[in-house]
């Protein structure tokens, strides 16, 4: 499930999981969670691929990984080739062999479906209007940050859409064959049944299309 910041794909993949049976992994604290391990470890950039590769599922239950440390040291680590690689082969190893038992994955990012799992039986796009995400992302923000201002995040996210999608390697784009959904007018429970009824079909084992979503 890939996607624009704030399009919804975080919640929506969320629920699919749970929905599935499936495990969920937020590829965006992948890197979050070497920076804070790499931090812990003494700050050491050369050590950033050997903690990359070690990442457990449990680290990213962390409650530290949201903080804007966090953020600053994933920036850090992101650029790293040797990191990105040995983070590429965890997303994979985490769709073909789930933890905790699960049945299958749900993956959210940017290049799910065209670099990390091309060959997914199911992928979606998630997208929706640019105003409509900033203030979803504005009322997310001001519970812990009252001076958080909508025009600010508005244009963080339009230079943000342009940089993923214009990046040389791993550009946010949409696989030809994944579902557009777009979310701007869609309740999180009327996403969820759009996205269940396309993906259900295409998943062994998974529920049939005409299952109800709670």
């Amino acid at each position: 499930m890939d996607g624009p910041a704030a399009s919804g794909k975080g919640s929506l993949a969320r629920r699919m999981a749970q929905k599935l049976g499936y495990a969920h992994l937020d590829t965006g604290l992948i890197y979050r969670a070497v920076g804070v391990k790499l931090i812990e470890a003494g700050g050491d950039l050369a050590r950033a691929p050997e903690i990359a590769a070690a990442l457990a599922p449990e680290d990213l239950a962390r409650a530290d990984l949201r903080s804007a440390e966090a953020g600053s040291a994933a920036s850090r680590v992101a650029v790293i080739p040797e990191v990105r690689a040995a983070l590429l082969d965890w997303q994979r190893r985490f769709a073909h062999r789930p933890p905790y038992g699960a049945a299958g994955a749900v993956l959210d990012g940017r290049d799910i479906g065209t670099v990390v799992c091309p060959e997914a039986p199911a992928k979606i796009f998630v997208v929706a209007d640019p105003m409509v995400r900033a203030e979803r992302r504005w009322r997310e923000l001001r519970e812990t940050d009252p001076s958080a201002d909508l025009k600010t995040i508005l244009e963080d996210l339009l230079l943000r859409d342009a940089r993923d999608s214009a990046r040389a390697a791993a550009p946010l784009k949409q696989a030809d064959d994944a579902l557009l959904l777009d979310t701007t007018n869609l309740t999180i429970d009327e996403a969820v049944a759009q996205a269940l009824s396309f993906a259900a079909p295409r998943l062994s084992g998974g529920p049939e299309a005409s299952d109800p979503v709670v």
